[in-house]
């Protein structure tokens, strides 16, 4: 029986979502840009999976922007501010950052752009003040932060550098923040922190692959970068996927509905999966503390001394077991973590590392099948 536990990478489609995504599939939706009836219909199911994501983020409709995935929206993003800030300008970046937003960066910064990198803590938690510091130099026109790390689960101190960012009056930079892994599992108040570009992803929540979203404040310069049309209100050229985004908005809907409850289940499973480990097994945690309640709660990095990650991951996919050492966008790279490293670890240790991350449906019987096939597989590849 395999025990699935790379929800971080991507989870499986709700049933409700499902549902209606099959609904809408046969439904007999045209193009949405379309002026006959079909076309209509499928502008109508566009029109309102824009108006229900928005109220579930608590922002405008016309911030809402639907893209093809996470990674568009970071690289839009990125890429739009710069374009529209003009030569000379650059950008800030956390060093922890997922690869969608550090290749962009540094795809810029061998353009030319200016590239700071801001440092973390040996948890993984951004060092506010330093990050400041970078942000309010003449330079600097983005500033680009993830709300939490896909890696570690460290989540971004966002309350004290909207406080900060705000402190900078006419220095402040562009803000946008990479919320994927945020969703449904942190509080998430963009427009009241002042956030000006922030990206989400359906399949991180229950929904289907293939629809992302980049919120963009439409008072802050930016320049699309995918042309030759005017969907999306010109600021994301191509057919959008009606069903597809029918589904996506409720499962979105649904994720911030649930996120106290699924916390709080998610939560006790993964403090059960680590108490259990650590009383069996020579193991350490990687990153903040399970207490800390900015951590993502489904989220252990786990090292276990002696241990390769790529080795323990492939011999667990034999024993039915899935995981990953990291991101899924880097997991065919034998490169160690640049999380792990960024947070201090040296290259042995960030090479060792385990990502665990539960889902809404990990049960009790997952965690303690988890718990036996670690034990035993870590121990086989100690002895070997």
């Amino acid at each position: 029986m395999s025990v699935y536990l790379d929800h971080n990478s991507t989870t499986s489609l709700r049933p409700e979502v499902r549902a209606r995504w099959n609904e809408l599939l046969d439904a007999g939706l045209a193009n949405a840009s379309s002026v006959h009836a079909p076309g209509r219909a499928a502008r109508a199911v566009v029109d309102e999976a824009r108006e229900r994501v928005a109220a579930a983020l608590g922002v405008p409709e016309a911030w809402v922007v639907f893209t093809s995935c996470g990674t568009e929206s970071n690289n839009a993003a990125l890429r739009g501010v710069l374009a529209a800030a003009g030569p000379g300008a650059g950008l800030v970046v956390g060093a922890t950052e997922h690869a969608s937003v550090l290749e962009p960066a540094r795809a810029l910064a061998a353009a030319g752009r200016p590239l700071a990198l801001a440092p973390v803590d040996g948890a993984g938690v951004l060092d506010v003040a330093a990050t400041l510091d970078l942000a309010g130099r003449p330079e600097c026109a983005l500033l680009a932060t993830m709300a939490a790390n896909n890696e570690v689960g460290a989540g971004a101190p966002l309350a004290a550098l909207a406080e900060g960012l705000a402190a900078l009056g006419a220095r402040r930079p562009a803000w946008h923040v990479d919320a994927v892994q945020a969703l449904g599992r942190l509080p998430l108040d963009l427009a009241g922190l002042g956030v000006d570009f922030a990206s989400l992803s359906a399949h991180k929540v229950g929904g289907p692959l293939g629809v992302g979203i980049l919120v963009r404040d439409p008072r802050r310069a930016w320049l699309p970068q995918l042309v030759g049309g005017e969907q999306e209100g010109g600021a994301r050229a191509g057919t959008e996927n009606a069903p597809a985004l029918g589904a996506a908005a409720l499962a979105i809907e649904l994720a911030v509905r649930e996120r106290e409850g699924y916390v709080a289940r998610v939560g006790a499973l993964a403090r059960e999966l680590w108490e259990a480990l650590r009383a069996r097994t020579d193991v350490r945690l990687v990153g903040p503390a399970l207490d800390d309640p900015q951590r993502l709660c489904n989220t252990l990095n786990l090292r276990f001394p002696g241990v390769r990650g790529h080795a323990l991951v492939a011999r667990l996919d034999l024993e039915g077991l899935c995981a990953s050492v990291g991101s899924a966008c880097s997991s065919g790279a034998l490169e160690p973590s640049h999380v792990l490293l960024a947070m201090g670890a040296h290259e042995e240790d960030a090479r060792a590392a385990l990502r665990l991350s539960l889902g809404r449906e990990t049960t009790h019987k997952d965690i303690h099948t988890a718990v036996d096939t670690l034990v035993k597989t870590t121990h086989a590849l100690r002895s070997a």
